[in-house]
């Protein structure tokens, strides 16, 4: 058994609201959170991973970024 809580696409929609289609395009873009590929036509991904890589987009404003 996984001791690591492996996630289909469908899911990260759920947990995300990114629609599948745009989960794609992030990854052929190399963008959005970590995958993994065990077969050609497998897509997971690492709950804990997805839920990171929402936390890490975490804004404190909204436009363009700050001017430092």
């Amino acid at each position: 058994m996984m001791d690591e809580d492996f996630i289909k696409p469908d899911v990260v929609e759920e947990l995300t609201g990114i629609r599948t289609p745009a989960l794609a395009q992030l990854r052929y873009r190399g963008e959005g959170p970590r995958f993994y590929k065990p077969t050609p036509r497998t897509v997971l991904y690492k709950r804990s991973e997805v839920l990171a890589w929402v936390e890490a987009s975490a804004q404190s404003r909204t436009g363009e970024a700050a001017i430092a």
